[in-house]
Order: structure tokens, then sequence, then C-alpha cells
């Protein structure tokens, strides 16, 4: 059996595949201001990155897992990675906004395979048993995108300039493709994803409403999120170094966040570890509405945030490979379609009141999509014949 092959470190590889991934996807938010002054943009022009950059994702991660399905999976991450590390150092010598982002979305394009499909790997290399814990170890390279690499962003393109940011994002990238090389085993191969396995998705009930919770979620924290750096420079005047030490935050919480999930995930279920990361969630963003203004407050609502951002996401995914094990290779990559669905949403609606002004509105916006995520996730409790689910 492959997973008898898989070396332990094996996931750890995936993971960082993860990190790389995170910061492709969340760099310009850790540098909009001098995204802005180096190629003569607006903050919201620059904002459209990650919007754009959404977009592309959110159309790519189901197109090309229904492409894909059939190719061996060691092929298939390595060659994401590549792309994901040349598109980063292409980046870094842009001459233009244009040019930036006619490159970050054809390495998006591309890039948009690498999440759902690490986590459908992630089941094929461990026992049963063990799936949940392990794909929420996975999505520990978001927590970490966040926790390290964001802070480093803004540290790097604050200090040296966003093209030197870019470029060691760039070489990360090269690293992971190699570990990835080396540990993950050759000859993976996921159930193909075929025009029946959309059907049975759409005719599941549960699974839309799962898809609707992750878009909710992530639409909330990204009306905040992608404008968070120059938010706190309007509200309390802080500098590159306050800025990263909030992302810092963030990240690290997330970071906690995501080990927390990991650990009981296999004893409380994925439903109700889910609805207690929600609800931290919840409590952050609308810390951060009400606190607007105040750093100290803010950071402390980021914190809180922190713990269910990511932590949300792998609880996602553990609940849809559970729901329908079978469905999994497509139910992950339409999950993570429906995230990136979320980034674009979010990132638009704050940047259009962000270019308006209306900071503090901003927050509350975010509460009510979260708010409604919660609901939803109130709604998907599992009967009681199915409570371990």
């Amino acid at each position: 059996m492959e997973s008898a092959r898989a070396g332990r470190f094996t996931p750890t590889a995936l993971m960082l595949g993860n990190l790389v991934t995170g910061c492709s996807v969340l760099a310009p938010a850790g540098m909009l201001p001098e995204l802005s002054t180096g190629l003569g943009i607006s903050i919201h022009a620059a904002g459209l990155l990650i919007t754009f950059g959404a977009i592309t994702l959110c159309i790519g991660s189901p197109l090309t897992a229904w492409l894909t399905s059939r190719i061996e999976r060691r092929t298939l991450l390595t060659t994401t990675l590549a792309v994901l590390a040349l598109g980063n150092i292409a980046s870094a010598f842009a001459p233009d906004y244009t040019s930036l982002l006619v490159i970050r979305l054809m390495m998006l394009a591309v890039g948009a395979l690498y999440t759902p499909q690490a986590a459908g790997t992630a089941a094929l290399i461990v026992p049963v048993a063990r799936r949940g814990s392990a794909i929420a170890y996975i999505f520990l390279g978001w927590s970490l995108a966040a926790a390290v690499g964001l802070p480093l962003i803004t540290f790097i393109a604050s200090r040296y300039g966003w093209r030197a940011a870019y470029g060691g994002i760039g070489v990360l990238g090269g690293i992971s493709f190699l570990l990835l090389l080396l540990r993950l085993p050759a000859g993976l191969k996921g159930t193909p994803v075929d025009l029946k396995t959309w059907s049975a998705v759409g005719r599941n009930g549960t699974i839309l409403l799962l898809l609707a919770i992750t878009m909710l979620q992530m639409s909330g924290q990204f009306v905040v999120f992608t404008f968070m750096g120059p938010l706190l420079k309007k509200l309390t005047d802080a500098g590159p170094d306050a800025i990263g030490m909030v992302f810092g935050i963030y990240g690290v919480c997330g970071f906690l966040g995501v080990v927390i999930a990991t650990r009981i995930v296999d004893t409380w279920g994925p439903y109700r570890t889910s609805l207690l990361f929600t609800c931290l969630l919840l409590a952050g963003i609308t810390g951060w509405a009400v606190g607007a203004g105040s750093l100290g407050l803010m950071a402390v609502a980021v914190a809180i945030w922190g713990l269910g951002f990511a932590s949300t996401n792998s609880m996602q995914q553990v609940r849809l490979v559970a729901a329908a094990p079978r469905l999994a290779s497509a139910t992950v990559a339409l999950n993570t379609s429906v995230l990136y669905i979320g980034q674009a949403v979010g990132s638009a609606i704050g940047g259009l009141l962000f270019a308006r002004e209306l900071l503090h509105p901003l927050g509350f916006v975010a509460v009510g999509f979260v708010v409604l995520a919660l609901i939803l996730v109130v709604l998907t409790r599992p009967r009681p014949a199915a409570a371990a689910a």
C-alpha cells in the first residue's frame, strides 16, 4: 500500500507547500503601501491584486481538479510548486502593475491546484483514523504563511522593497519543490473527477451548506484582512513594525488554533470543533469592529480572530471529507474554490469601503458575514445517528 511507503516527513513536506501557496496568495496584503508607492498606483488598485487573484483561484481550483485528476500526485504537486516558485521570481522583476497582475494571474491559475490536491494526497498516505488530524496538519502551512510569512513580507518590503519580498517567496518555493520531490511517494493517484462527480456534489444538500459556510467565513475575514495594514495605519497611525507585529499575532494565533483543532478534532468531532472556532472567529472580528481606533484593542481582537481563521477552514475540509468520502477530491477542490470566492467578494467589498473612507463600517460588514456563517454551522449540526461526522 502506498501509504506504507510515505515517510514521517511527507505530511510536513505537503504542509510546507501550503506555506508557499499561502505566501503567494497573501503576499500583496503584507506590502500594499510599498506596491502602491513603487508602482505608482492607489492602495485600492494594489488590493485588486488579491481580488483578481482570488477570482482566478476560485475558477481554477475545480477546473484544474477535473483536468488533472488522473495525473500522478507527485508529478502534479511538484510541478505546481515549481510554477509558484518561478512566478514569484518573475514578479520580482515585473516592470509595471499590468505585468505584475498578468504574472500573478498566470501563476495562481496553476497554483489553484496545490491546496485541494495536497489535502486529497494527505488522505491517501495516512490511515483513516488519522485522516482528520492529517488534513488539519496540512493546513498549518496557511497558518504559517500568516504567522511567519506575512510579518516577514512586511518587514522585507518596508526595508528592501516589494521586489525583494517576492524574490524571497520564490526561493522558498524552490526549497519546498525539492523537499516534496524527495519525500512524496511516486504512483499516488486519487479517484478521477468526472461530470457524474460534480452532479453528485450538486445533489448533496449538506455539502452545499458546508461550501456556503466557507464562502461566508472567508468573505467576512477578507473585508478586513486585505486592507489590515492600511487600516491600522489610518485608524491608529501604526508604523510598519507595529503592523508587522499585528500580522504576526494573527498568524501565531492562527497556528495555535490549528494545532488545537488538530489535537481535539478526532475526539470532539468536526462539527463541535468547527462550532468552537467559528465562535472565536466571530468574537475576534466583532472585537476589531468595536475596538477600531485603539491599537491595543485591535491587536487583542486579531489574536482571538487568529485562533479561528485557519482552523475553521481546516475543519471545513474535514467535514466535507467525512460527509462524502468518495466525493472528497471534488468537494475539497470546490471548498478551496469557494474559499477564494470569499476572498474575492470580501476584498472587493473591503476595497470599495476603504476607497470611500468608510473605515469603521467596514468592520461591521465583516461581522455580518461571519454571523451568517455561524447560523449555517448550527444548521449543519449532525443528527444523533450521525453525530460522529
